[in-house]
């Protein structure tokens, strides 16, 4: 995605095998050839069942099928220890079958086949983080694609439970407690709960019809209605079967939703440009040269430490600074022009892991701190290895609650990330909207992808920009907070740049229904927040052909 190595912005990673835990180990995996029918796994949107042909071994297999809205992502948490080598696997057969691990403490894997008419085994492998006692490990197929099978599914490794690893749960975990609601808006309620010992999963129930199955303990319904209250209950799942359901709470929605964080002084259409703390060979720039048109200037990127989830700012010498206080002049000369100039978290080398009520608490406060130093109006998530959602709100609310209500806070997710509400990015994005500015989404290093309407749409051209970001308007987010991301040259990214043109004809057929391709929104955005570009010394670079041609449309949007 964004980075020091342009060429690699926006790819997608998958684990690699490397190394053993060792052929004697037993496997962690409860029901691994779901021979006792789903026991120990959660599908989403009730997409996976057991079926008993065809199999790999034993009598049975699962089969799930994905829709346009779901990838079909079947899990099971299992107990491990920290500090320790896993081995994962599983036999798989179908198109776009996925097999990984997350929440590993260190770097979360992923492999995948793009198609299997047989049986084909995937492999991979990691190492657990220091203070991990548990892992996700799933499976998945692709959105709007036919159903995959999955059989015996095999973790390997020390386990959590010395005496026996792989013995079944004795009984359903208890109810969960704690219920609230949290953020809303016209469209959408939060939810949050208290972890459930012995639960691998939980259900979530309005009224009396399940409408998510989550693994951690929040969840935002999406798709209500404005100024309507509705029911909800939560239970816990685990491989024994369910709980009985929680006490019920009743939340709210509002009745209008103006979106987008009002109360940032960014203009209603803005544009956003990544500045470069390095040098790649773009122009090099300090932040007073950053052109005009830019709203939005996202200085790239903070710098992870060696404590999980803090990161801290370091000014790159290449830029010919004379000392830090220059700098720091430039960031206020920016916004005294009317500029907000943020702190992106992410790209290539600053990779944060918020994983944990400690790591959490450790972004809030040194994104603040950082915030005080330099005087950065707020923060941009640009995390291209995974994210917990979870996680991840509670840092952001808890940076939100110690910088105030003006702060700036932006999303850069690649185009994969928002494919569907069911991914952490999406849910991030849902879970913090009340205090959100906009998703700038890279529309770019991705190959093709589904539209809202589940059509399959090719990069670098106005029908992936304008049918992709129909999934984020028709997903839970405001016009005001959905952004067009493009490279601003052809140098800006391994592939999907466009001419900025096509940029400007998107927006206009989001915001008027005018200038759209083979792809036509069944109804206008005229609040959509605006563009942004990938970056702003590669746009320099570029004779300003980005910012001259993309700024002044954005800014003249009805």
């Amino acid at each position: 995605m964004l980075g020091a190595a342009a060429v690699a912005a926006g790819t997608v990673a998958f684990g690699v095998p490397t190394g053993s835990a060792g052929a004697a180990e037993p496997n962690l995996v409860k029901n691994p050839g779901f021979e006792s029918g789903l026991g120990g796994w959660t599908c989403s949107a009730g997409s996976g069942t057991a079926v008993g042909s065809p199999v790999h071994g034993g009598a049975s297999a699962l089969k799930a099928t994905p829709t346009s809205g779901d990838n079909a992502r079947c899990s099971q948490t299992v107990t491990v220890r920290p500090n320790s080598e896993y081995r994962l696997s599983a036999w798989v057969q179908g198109p776009y079958v996925h097999l990984g691990a997350s929440g590993t403490g260190t770097t979360d894997v992923s492999t995948w086949t793009p198609g299997a008419s047989g049986w084909q085994e995937l492999k991979t492998s990691f190492t657990t983080g220091p203070n991990t006692t548990s892992v996700t490990v799933y499976t998945h197929g692709w959105y709007g694609q036919s159903a995959y099978l999955v059989d015996d599914v095999s973790l390997t490794g020390p386990g959590g439970d010395p005496g026996d690893p792989g013995d079944p749960d004795p009984e359903p975990p208890a109810a969960p407690g704690g219920l609230t609601v949290g953020s809303t808006t016209s469209s959408s309620i939060t939810l949050t709960w208290n972890t459930v010992q012995g639960a691998t999963g939980y259900h979530v129930y309005q009224g009396d019809r399940r409408v998510q199955s989550v693994q951690g303990t929040s969840a935002t319904v999406t798709g209500l209605k404005p100024a309507t209250s509705y029911e909800f209950r939560v239970s816990a799942v685990n491989g024994a079967g369910e709980s009985a359901k929680s006490a019920p709470v009743t939340g709210t929605t509002r009745g209008e939703d103006g979106g987008g964080n009002p109360g940032t002084g960014v203009p209603k259409h803005a544009v956003t440009g990544y500045w470069q703390n390095f040098d790649n060979g773009a122009r090099v720039q300090k932040l007073r040269d950053v052109q005009d048109q830019y709203d939005i200037i996202a200085v790239s990127f903070a710098d992870s430490t060696a404590n999980p989830g803090e990161i801290t700012f370091n000014l790159d010498p290449a830029l010919g600074y004379g000392s830090v206080q220059e700098f720091k002049n430039d960031i206020a000369a920016k916004q005294a022009d009317g500029k907000k100039v943020i702190l992106s978290v992410g790209g290539e080398k600053g990779n944060v892991t918020v994983n944990d009520s400690a790591s959490a608490a450790r972004f809030a406060d040194s994104a603040h701190r950082l915030m005080q130093e330099y005087g950065f109006d707020g923060v941009d998530i640009d995390l291209e290895h995974g994210i917990n959602a979870t996680w991840l709100t509670q840092a952001i609310r808890s940076l939100s609650a110690k910088a105030g209500p003006d702060m700036v806070l932006t999303m850069a997710p690649q185009t994969i990330d928002m494919q569907s509400t069911s991914t952490e990015y999406f849910k991030l994005a849902l879970n913090v909207k009340d205090i959100l500015t906009v998703v700038n989404m890279q529309y770019y290093n991705s190959g093709s992808m589904l539209g809202c309407d589940g059509k399959v749409y090719a990069q670098g051209s106005v029908d992936f920009l304008t049918a992709l970001a129909c999934i984020q308007l028709e997903g839970g987010l405001d016009p005001s907070q959905v952004g067009l991301g493009t490279p601003a040259s052809t140098r800006g990214a391994g592939s999907g740049y466009v001419d900025p043109s096509v940029v400007n004809a998107a927006l206009d057929c989001l915001a008027k229904g005018t200038n759209c391709g083979s792809f036509k929104p069944a109804k206008t955005y005229p609040g959509i927040r605006g563009a942004m570009t990938w970056s702003t010394n590669w746009d320099a670079a570029n004779g300003n052909r980005w910012s001259d041609t993309v700024g002044p449309h954005v800014h003249a949007l009805p």
